[in-house]
């Protein structure tokens, strides 16, 4: 073995197997005895720290699909699979190919982007990494088990970054839901002069709050429907809160805007019912942009976007070039992560941690620690 290719390792030596989640089928995940896996040339070993679960997560748990044309059905997940794609680890192992590429050695503390792209299609050529044609992403395919076990696998085509070892593990993997919320918070190219409306104080939309606070328009407003939420959306940088059970949000932002209504609206709540809430609010000519993960099909009056207001209205999808200000900003200690990050359970506990996303109304961000 060359020097070049010599793996560079730190720590005790590894074990040969490992207590892992693993995905069957929908609802069907299993804590299970599996051999910690070995990184091949170009790959790096890790040894995770903290994985959280997400609306996706949750997503794939009850069995979702997703359709490509109109007949073609594919399955969600491949499995069966180890979950989880948001994450932080200390590398174990890796040689010195990956080592030159990524700029880390062993010992480092790191996060990867949730897709690992060909770097081949047009997308990737073009610098649309995140819409890769034929890309596997960690979690959900077979070439990349995710996080919910003690160590992973990073493959040579991962996006890797650096993040301190000062932080709480779970404050650390919330990198992935913030380079999310942040790129959101760019496709809506906000100006100095805008009223942002921003739907969910979930994990997407607490991080939307704090990246439009970031670009500085003159009022950030947030909607949800817990008053706990609430208050953590203004120590993160909204303005103005507004509980939609219990007032009219469509009248109270017309009364904010002298009638006009907000200049963009960032859906991260997921719910359908937000989707008509997000057009009746905006002004004409308004930008919305659309984040969330759905459970369910929303459906919209079309004349409102087109015949009535000409609006801009915007998908958004993973977080492509903002890992490192989604780093920056939590290193910063800006964000109230203590008051986001409500629960760290051991990974034997991660059915509970589904039921905890599952009913949104105990937690915010839920993480396992291997």
């Amino acid at each position: 073995m060359t020097s070049e290719t010599a793996p560079t390792q730190t720590g005790a030596p590894l074990p040969e197997t490992m207590q892992a989640v693993v995905c069957h089928g929908p609802e069907d995940y299993r804590l299970e005895e599996v051999p910690v896996p070995k990184p091949r040339p170009g790959e790096a070993l890790v040894k995770v720290e903290a994985v959280g679960i997400c609306a996706s997560d949750l997503k794939c748990y009850h069995g979702a699909v997703k359709f490509w044309g109109d007949e073609q059905r594919t399955a969600y997940v491949e499995t069966p699979v180890i979950p989880g794609h948001e994450f932080v680890g200390t590398i174990v192992e890796l040689d010195a190919a990956a080592s030159s590429k990524w700029g880390v050695g062993a010992g480092d503390r790191v996060v990867a982007e949730q897709i690992v792209p060909d770097w081949t299609c047009r997308y990737c050529l073009d610098g649309a990494y995140h819409m890769c044609a034929t890309h596997d992403i960690f979690g959900f395919r077979h070439a990349t088990p995710g996080a919910m076990a003690p160590y992973m696998i990073f493959p040579a085509g991962s996006l890797v970054h650096r993040v301190s070892k000062d932080l709480p593990p779970a404050h650390a993997a919330f990198a992935e839901p913030l380079s999310c919320a942040l790129h959101a918070v760019e496709r809506a190219q906000l100006t100095f002069d805008d009223v942002v409306v921003v739907a969910g104080c979930g994990p997407i939309g607490l991080g939307m709050i704090a990246g439009a606070r970031a670009k500085n328009p003159k009022l950030v407003v947030g909607l949800d429907m817990d008053d706990t939420k609430l208050g953590i959306a203004r120590a993160t940088g909204a303005d103005i809160t507004i509980n939609i059970a219990s007032e009219d949000v469509v009248a109270r932002v017309l009364e904010l805007t002298g009638g006009w209504g907000a200049d963009v609206y960032l859906e991260g709540s997921g719910h359908p019912s937000a989707v008509g809430q997000g057009l009746n609010l905006l002004r004409k000519m308004g930008r919305y942009v659309e984040y969330s993960v759905f459970g369910a099909e929303a459906s919209v009056d079309w004349t409102i976007i087109s015949d009535d207001k000409e609006l801009n209205v915007l998908g958004a999808h993973l977080g492509p070039h903002t890992w490192g200000a989604a780093i920056r900003l939590i290193e910063s200690g800006a964000l109230p992560l203590d008051d986001i990050c409500t629960h760290q359970l051991p990974l034997a506990d991660f059915q509970r941690g589904l039921d905890l996303v599952g009913s949104g109304k105990e937690s915010i961000k839920v993480s396992l620690i291997p």
